[in-house]
Protein backbone atom coordinates (compact mmCIF):
# COMPACT_ATOMS: atom_id res chain seq x y z
CA UNK A 1 0.00 0.00 0.00
CA UNK A 2 1.97 3.39 -0.74
CA UNK A 3 1.95 5.71 1.39
CA UNK A 4 0.29 8.87 1.76
CA UNK A 5 2.33 11.83 1.08
CA UNK A 6 2.79 14.94 4.20
CA UNK A 7 3.39 18.59 4.70
CA UNK A 8 6.16 19.43 6.65
CA UNK A 9 4.95 22.94 8.27
CA UNK A 10 7.56 25.31 9.64
CA UNK A 11 8.73 28.24 10.81
CA UNK A 12 11.79 30.68 9.82
CA UNK A 13 14.01 31.15 12.90
CA UNK A 14 13.20 32.82 16.06
CA UNK A 15 9.62 32.78 14.94
CA UNK A 16 7.47 34.53 17.78
CA UNK A 17 4.94 32.40 20.18
CA UNK A 18 2.27 33.76 18.62
CA UNK A 19 3.84 32.18 14.97
CA UNK A 20 3.90 29.05 16.90
CA UNK A 21 0.51 28.72 18.09
CA UNK A 22 -0.85 29.57 14.46
CA UNK A 23 1.77 26.81 13.23
CA UNK A 24 0.18 24.13 15.56
CA UNK A 25 -3.44 25.90 15.09
CA UNK A 26 -2.57 25.25 11.39
CA UNK A 27 -1.44 21.57 11.35
CA UNK A 28 -4.56 20.63 13.41
CA UNK A 29 -6.84 21.89 10.42
CA UNK A 30 -4.79 20.60 7.43
CA UNK A 31 -4.65 17.07 6.84
CA UNK A 32 -1.62 15.14 6.59
CA UNK A 33 0.80 18.30 8.24
CA UNK A 34 3.40 17.50 10.08
CA UNK A 35 5.06 20.53 12.03
CA UNK A 36 8.44 20.34 13.41
CA UNK A 37 10.80 23.14 15.50
CA UNK A 38 13.31 24.73 12.83
CA UNK A 39 16.01 25.82 15.88
CA UNK A 40 18.81 26.08 13.24
CA UNK A 41 18.42 24.27 10.97
CA UNK A 42 19.38 25.41 7.43
CA UNK A 43 17.30 24.95 4.19
CA UNK A 44 19.12 21.82 3.14
CA UNK A 45 18.80 20.36 6.77
CA UNK A 46 14.68 21.40 6.20
CA UNK A 47 14.50 19.85 2.82
CA UNK A 48 16.25 16.83 4.62
CA UNK A 49 13.47 17.20 7.75
CA UNK A 50 10.89 16.64 4.71
CA UNK A 51 12.18 13.59 3.19
CA UNK A 52 12.68 11.89 6.60
CA UNK A 53 8.93 12.56 7.33
CA UNK A 54 7.92 11.72 3.06
CA UNK A 55 6.79 15.05 2.91
CA UNK A 56 7.09 16.73 -0.52
CA UNK A 57 5.46 19.80 0.26
CA UNK A 58 6.70 22.20 2.81
CA UNK A 59 4.81 25.40 4.21
CA UNK A 60 7.02 27.65 6.13
CA UNK A 61 5.77 30.65 8.23
CA UNK A 62 8.26 33.30 8.07
CA UNK A 63 7.90 36.10 10.67
CA UNK A 64 7.54 39.75 9.15
CA UNK A 65 7.37 43.38 10.52
CA UNK A 66 4.79 44.58 12.05
CA UNK A 67 2.85 41.43 13.19
CA UNK A 68 2.32 40.01 9.97
CA UNK A 69 3.34 36.32 8.77
CA UNK A 70 4.40 35.09 5.60
CA UNK A 71 3.07 31.48 4.55
CA UNK A 72 5.81 30.37 1.97
CA UNK A 73 4.64 27.38 0.01
CA UNK A 74 7.22 24.64 -1.54
CA UNK A 75 8.15 21.83 -2.94
CA UNK A 76 10.81 19.34 -2.36
CA UNK A 77 13.17 17.87 -4.85
CA UNK A 78 16.34 15.89 -4.95
CA UNK A 79 17.88 19.54 -5.74
CA UNK A 80 16.03 21.10 -2.60
CA UNK A 81 13.25 23.39 -2.32
CA UNK A 82 11.15 25.20 -4.90
CA UNK A 83 8.88 28.15 -4.37
CA UNK A 84 5.48 27.44 -5.57
CA UNK A 85 2.94 30.72 -5.92
CA UNK A 86 1.78 32.74 -4.31
CA UNK A 87 3.89 33.82 -0.65
CA UNK A 88 0.81 35.13 0.85
CA UNK A 89 1.69 37.90 3.80
CA UNK A 90 -1.40 37.63 6.36
CA UNK A 91 -2.63 38.52 9.67
CA UNK A 92 -4.16 35.60 11.74
CA UNK A 93 -6.59 34.68 14.28
CA UNK A 94 -5.75 31.60 16.49
CA UNK A 95 -8.31 29.00 17.19
CA UNK A 96 -8.24 29.89 21.25
CA UNK A 97 -9.28 33.50 20.05
CA UNK A 98 -12.59 31.24 18.41
CA UNK A 99 -12.58 29.46 21.57
CA UNK A 100 -12.69 26.03 20.33
CA UNK A 101 -10.51 23.02 20.44
CA UNK A 102 -10.72 19.30 18.73
CA UNK A 103 -11.38 20.99 14.87
CA UNK A 104 -11.58 18.30 12.74
CA UNK A 105 -8.74 18.22 9.11
CA UNK A 106 -10.31 20.06 6.33
CA UNK A 107 -11.90 18.35 3.15
CA UNK A 108 -12.13 20.42 1.21
CA UNK A 109 -11.88 24.17 -0.05
CA UNK A 110 -15.03 26.78 -0.66
CA UNK A 111 -15.00 29.89 -2.38
CA UNK A 112 -18.19 32.13 -1.80
CA UNK A 113 -20.58 31.41 -5.15
CA UNK A 114 -20.95 35.46 -4.87
CA UNK A 115 -17.32 36.92 -5.23
CA UNK A 116 -15.38 35.91 -8.28
CA UNK A 117 -12.73 38.25 -7.64
CA UNK A 118 -10.00 36.87 -9.77
CA UNK A 119 -7.42 37.29 -6.13
CA UNK A 120 -10.03 34.80 -4.54
CA UNK A 121 -10.39 32.64 -7.46
CA UNK A 122 -6.57 32.46 -8.08
CA UNK A 123 -5.38 31.87 -4.28
CA UNK A 124 -8.34 28.95 -3.76
CA UNK A 125 -6.83 27.25 -6.87
CA UNK A 126 -3.24 27.49 -5.70
CA UNK A 127 -4.16 26.61 -2.34
CA UNK A 128 -6.30 23.16 -4.04
CA UNK A 129 -3.51 21.88 -5.74
CA UNK A 130 -0.86 22.65 -3.46
CA UNK A 131 -2.89 20.98 -0.79
CA UNK A 132 -4.36 18.90 -2.63
CA UNK A 133 -7.97 19.58 -1.66
CA UNK A 134 -10.82 19.54 -3.75
CA UNK A 135 -12.71 22.61 -4.21
CA UNK A 136 -16.59 22.51 -3.96
CA UNK A 137 -19.45 25.59 -3.88
CA UNK A 138 -20.31 27.18 -1.57
CA UNK A 139 -23.54 26.34 -2.09
CA UNK A 140 -22.75 22.46 -1.32
CA UNK A 141 -20.36 23.05 1.17
CA UNK A 142 -22.72 22.35 4.35
CA UNK A 143 -23.79 18.85 3.35
CA UNK A 144 -19.76 18.00 3.91
CA UNK A 145 -18.59 16.49 6.92
CA UNK A 146 -15.25 17.93 8.38
CA UNK A 147 -13.67 21.56 8.25
CA UNK A 148 -13.84 23.55 5.07
CA UNK A 149 -11.20 26.05 4.31
CA UNK A 150 -13.62 28.96 2.89
CA UNK A 151 -11.82 31.77 1.01
CA UNK A 152 -13.57 35.18 0.55
CA UNK A 153 -13.63 38.78 0.64
CA UNK A 154 -14.61 40.01 4.09
CA UNK A 155 -16.64 43.35 4.59
CA UNK A 156 -12.93 45.08 3.99
CA UNK A 157 -12.33 43.81 0.72
CA UNK A 158 -9.75 41.53 2.12
CA UNK A 159 -9.14 38.52 1.07
CA UNK A 160 -9.65 35.53 3.84
CA UNK A 161 -8.98 31.63 4.56
CA UNK A 162 -11.86 30.79 7.43
CA UNK A 163 -12.04 27.16 8.86
CA UNK A 164 -15.81 26.15 8.98
CA UNK A 165 -16.64 22.87 11.03
CA UNK A 166 -19.32 20.94 9.44
CA UNK A 167 -22.29 20.64 10.12
CA UNK A 168 -23.77 24.10 11.74
CA UNK A 169 -20.82 25.95 9.97
CA UNK A 170 -18.96 27.85 12.65
CA UNK A 171 -15.73 29.01 12.17
CA UNK A 172 -13.14 26.92 14.14
CA UNK A 173 -9.77 28.96 13.74
CA UNK A 174 -7.45 29.90 12.56
CA UNK A 175 -8.60 32.58 10.04
CA UNK A 176 -6.06 34.02 7.49
CA UNK A 177 -6.45 37.44 6.44
CA UNK A 178 -4.42 38.25 3.80
CA UNK A 179 -1.92 41.74 3.12
CA UNK A 180 -0.78 40.93 0.35
CA UNK A 181 -0.03 37.57 -2.42
CA UNK A 182 2.96 37.49 -4.38
CA UNK A 183 2.95 35.80 -7.19
CA UNK A 184 6.12 34.49 -9.09
CA UNK A 185 6.44 35.41 -12.47
CA UNK A 186 6.08 32.19 -14.20
CA UNK A 187 2.75 31.60 -12.11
Amino acid sequence: MPSISKILLTTSRNPTPRIRSFCHDFTRVIPNTVYVNRGKMSNDEVAEKAMEHNADRLILIDRWPEGLGVLRLLKTDVSGLIRVSPAVFFRGMLQREFGVSKVKPTVSIATSTSDTASEVVKLANALSDFLTLPIMEENTAHRAEGTIMHISRNSRGKTEATFMTQPGHVEAGPRIIVSKLEWSKKG
